[in-house]
């Protein structure tokens, strides 16, 4: 079963994509700008909803989310939270890419006992700096560039594989329908400014970021899996890699021919490494319930 659903979570509408009916709970946090779940968990939620109960989240202001906000990655750990208990599912695994991840990261350092088991992918929060995040930031702040840069990316196919450039391994490379997701999602008004934002309040012009957890991955408690591309132009891979080395129960896969988007540039090596390393969907997991939360309801699928 596939569906989606709309969570109250504060003075926010969360709107998830929903599938599978049976099988541990696993959550997909997707990353910042050009996307939402569809655009980087399209095949992942798929790929899971045969043996997993999969939840695909878009933060408020992106896709059918909405919330007037403070866009930090602090902001998104509390919105997951949020979501969180209006699911009947007590423990959860947590995917995230990019941003995601960097928010999936904040969230099982806070509440270990509430996370199964942790995926990064190219993730955020890894480091001090992401000096190739800045040409992004200059062009959000000249009055109506970021507007008027992604009408003109979106004009053809062509055009948003020249925007892909600056994040994939090799755009001319990329499927047709991932490329039409992007194309989508530009054409939607208002689709980047919870970016602009979020990029106001966690990059600084000398690159360095808001939000940076290396101090401390040595008291994560929850096994980790990373997982990134090596030829990744926005995240550097030595992120995942020292991350791999601090944190006390990790597995790092670094992805051939792949840049910061893996889980549609390389679909079905990325989802056969995450559903091996996934709980066991066919052991016994115990039920809780869970109790009244006033101000959180979930609505129906």
């Amino acid at each position: 079963m596939t569906g989606t659903g709309i969570a109250t979570v504060g003075d926010c509408r969360i709107a998830y994509r929903r599938a599978g009916t049976s099988g541990p709970p696993v959550v997909l946090c997707h990353g910042a700008g050009i996307d939402d779940a569809t655009v980087s968990w399209r095949h992942t939620i798929d790929a899971l909803a045969d043996d997993y109960r999969v939840y695909g989240i878009d933060w408020p202001e992106y896709g059918n989310s909405t919330g007037d906000v403070t866009h930090t990655l602090e902001t998104y750990v509390d919105v997951l939270e949020g979501f969180l208990k209006t699911i009947p599912e007590e423990r959860v695994s947590l995917a995230g890419i990019s941003m995601g991840g960097g928010v999936a990261l904040g969230y099982a350092l806070e509440h270990p006992d509430r996370v199964e088991q942790l995926a990064l992918v190219d993730s955020y929060g890894l480091g001090d700096r992401l000096p190739n995040a800045l040409p992004w930031k200059l062009l959000s702040q000249v009055p109506g560039m970021t507007e008027f840069g992604k009408i003109a990316a979106s004009t053809s196919t062509k055009s948003v594989r020249m925007v892909l450039d600056s994040l994939v391994a090799d755009a001319d490379d990329l499927p047709d329908p991932f490329v039409e997701d992007v194309r989508q999602k530009l054409m939607e008004p208002g689709s980047i400014q919870a970016f602009k934002e979020f990029q106001g309040n966690e990059l600084s012009f000398d690159g360095r970021v808001e939000t940076n957890f290396v101090d401390d991955l040595e008291t994560l408690s929850v096994p980790t899996l990373l997982v990134h591309g090596k030829e990744d132009p926005l995240v550097p891979v030595e992120w995942s890699m020292r991350a791999a080395d601090r944190i006390p129960d990790a597995e790092l896969d670094l992805v051939d021919n792949c840049g910061h988007w893996t889980p549609r540039e390389r679909p079905e090596r990325f989802n056969e490494r995450l559903l091996d390393w996934l709980p066991d969907s066919h052991a016994p997991r115990p039920q809780y319930p869970k109790a009244e939360i006033p101000g959180l309801t979930r609505a129906s699928d």
